[in-house]
């Protein structure tokens, strides 16, 4: 998705990330995340299309936000590639339920106002 037709401000921030994997049970860190979707940063995503589990870990939250997403955009690592683009793969949150969508919107727009 373009830059231009993003509906929410994509905010760069880490956030520890972990999701099941054919591999087993992957942590990595998110490097950056919307209301609506995050990139994480790994060497081995997951293909375009896959559906996947994540557990978000929120700093203002007990426990982690159990989420599920996406994978709609993929960028393979590259060692000979373009400098500042990281590995990794964009994940649309779907199936968000009210109270999930009003903690991301909330953490989302604490953050934006402290940047």
């Amino acid at each position: 998705m373009a830059e231009k037709n993003r509906k929410s401000v994509r905010l760069q921030h880490e956030l520890l990330v972990a999701y099941r994997t054919i591999a087993g049970f992957t942590t990595e860190w998110a490097v950056n995340i919307s209301d609506g979707g995050l990139f994480v940063n790994t060497r081995s995503p997951l293909p375009v299309g896959s559906i996947v589990k994540l557990s978000v870990s929120l700093p203002d939250a007990t426990f982690p936000c159990d989420l599920t997403g996406k994978v709609m955009r993929v960028h393979p690592f590259d060692p000979g590639g373009p400098r500042g683009q990281n590995p990794g793969m964009g994940i649309q949150f779907i199936d968000l339920d009210e109270e999930k969508r009003k903690r991301l919107e909330r953490f989302v727009n604490k953050l934006n106002a402290e940047l």
